[in-house]
């Protein structure tokens, strides 16, 4: 089969488009025929094995699972003889968090692994990006107990964490101020924010309101900066871990030392999370934002887009079998 291939840690560069062995699912796994993929924030950390600690995930001096991918859509192709929950010719999509592979043509994985069927008529491409981005911001949502009734601001609205936040915490009934840049100011609109600010023309730090909850979905601000929008027994969160990795050593001084805190989960994913959200997304509570698509021959130009840091939303890999999509 065809996947895409990485035996060093590197720029885009490193990633060559090659004939692999196509996979063989054992008892308690499943075959799926890739039809859809993404290309995320966390495929590019285990790329350049950036931050370091990535390393003690995915191999110290090289990867051991060559091909990266964690989301993706298809069909079931083959299954183990001890699965039960799935069938040949089901349509599912899932997250890959341990090995990864859905830069292929297949890929295999457990039963019980974060995956479900596909929302009616939902296309492979559209149900791909799903996950990464939601799981993320479904677990710190979490975390913060966000409620019905708080005010809420969700700073990067448009990146694929935060215009899940947006549309999961307006789920819950909470009043959502999005941040984000002046051409998309109308599509954070579209997602049911409350109010937008654009970071272009004023500085959401000083903005009147007092939040509950200030989630950073993009990692470029700070608890310092944000500090003055929160209540008191307010909440900072944030994706990234700051200058100089600050967040989590202030996740765990700042409930001592103030009535403002950080939190800085590290998220999980749960077959559950799943279908939660394949659920909102039946209630038409959730959509994933589709930016751009490339096929799996074009994905070291999927990872040279992402890394700009420009993306709307999700990134999509196409996969083709036999001229089909």
């Amino acid at each position: 089969m065809k996947a895409i291939v990485y035996n060093r840690y590197g720029s885009p560069d490193v990633l060559r488009l090659s004939q692999v062995e196509k996979p063989v699912p054992r008892d308690n796994e499943v075959l799926i025929k890739v039809y859809a993929a993404t290309v995320n924030r966390t495929d590019c950390g285990f790329l350049r094995a950036a931050p370091f600690i990535v390393r003690f995930f995915s191999g110290l001096m090289r990867p051991r699972n060559t091909i990266l991918g964690n989301e993706f859509a298809g069909q079931i192709e083959a299954v183990g003889k001890s699965v039960t929950s799935f069938g040949v010719g089901d349509r599912v999509f899932g997250y890959s968090e341990v090995t990864f592979g859905a830069h292929a043509e297949y890929l295999v994985i457990p039963e019980k692994a974060p995956m479900a069927t596909i929302p009616g008529q939902m296309t492979y491409e559209e149900a791909a990006p799903s996950l990464e981005g939601s799981h993320y911001a479904l677990f710190d949502i979490k975390a913060a107990n966000i409620q019905k009734g708080q005010r809420v601001l969700i700073y990067g609205a448009t990146g694929a964490i935060g215009s899940a936040a947006v549309q999961i915490v307006k789920h819950l009934g909470a009043d959502v101020t999005a941040v984000c840049g002046t051409k998309n100011v109308a599509l954070v609109k579209s997602l049911g924010a409350d109010k937008v600010i654009d970071y272009e023309s004023e500085d959401f730090t000083k903005d009147d309101l007092a939040y509950d909850v200030v989630f950073d979905a993009v990692g470029k601000s700070s608890f310092a900066r944000c500090k003055p929008l929160l209540k008191p027994g307010g909440i900072y969160l944030s994706t990234d871990l700051g200058f100089m990795a600050q967040n989590p050593f202030l996740a765990l001084i700042t409930p001592m030392f103030g009535k403002k805190k950080v939190l800085f989960p590290l998220p999980t994913i749960s077959k559950s999370d799943v279908i939660f959200i394949r659920e909102l997304i039946e209630g038409g509570n959730f959509k994933p934002i589709i930016d751009r698509r490339y096929p799996l021959e074009n994905v070291p130009d999927a990872y040279r887009y992402v890394e700009t840091g420009q993306k709307l939303g999700n990134v999509v890999v196409t996969v083709t079998h036999n001229g089909k999509t």
